[in-house]
């Protein structure tokens, strides 16, 4: 038999009402391993939830930009625009109406600056009380 130090052996030979001790110690880190797997498997269902939750989401915002894209295209239908444009009475501009670079300043003056007023000179205000030593005025 293995030679076991007398304190080690009082601690298996010790009992509390019948029981020995270290079966208690057992018993109390059996708990202990439970309960934390019943943690930690609760925590792992509430991340579960939260990533269904989030591809959820990010399958509905992938639905909307799909929409918001087929609308835009409807939207820019060069068809589409033209009949718009000719319904307000608007069409391409005449190749004949394009300004040259040196007829701008006669189709579009440049804007008349106004002079700016001259600075009013404002006297600085006398005092009206006598400070005590040591203050001043903020």
């Amino acid at each position: 038999m293995i030679a076991v130090p007398v304190p080690v052996q009082r601690l298996f030979d010790w009992k509390v009402r019948g029981v020995r001790c270290v079966e208690i110690i057992g018993l109390v880190c059996v708990a202990a391993l439970i309960f934390s797997v019943y943690i930690a498997k609760a925590a792992a269902a509430r991340e579960s939830a939260e990533i269904s939750r989030i591809e959820s989401e990010i399958r509905e915002n992938r639905q909307r930009v799909r929409l918001l894209r087929a609308e835009a295209t409807r939207l820019e239908q060069p068809a589409r625009l033209e009949a718009l444009s000719r319904g307000i009475g608007l069409g391409p501009v005449d190749v004949h109406r394009q300004a040259v670079e040196a007829r701008l300043p006669a189709i579009a003056p440049p804007p008349v600056v106004a002079a700016a007023p001259a600075p009013v000179a404002v006297a600085p205000a006398a005092p009206t009380a006598e400070l005590p030593a040591g203050e001043t005025l903020h």
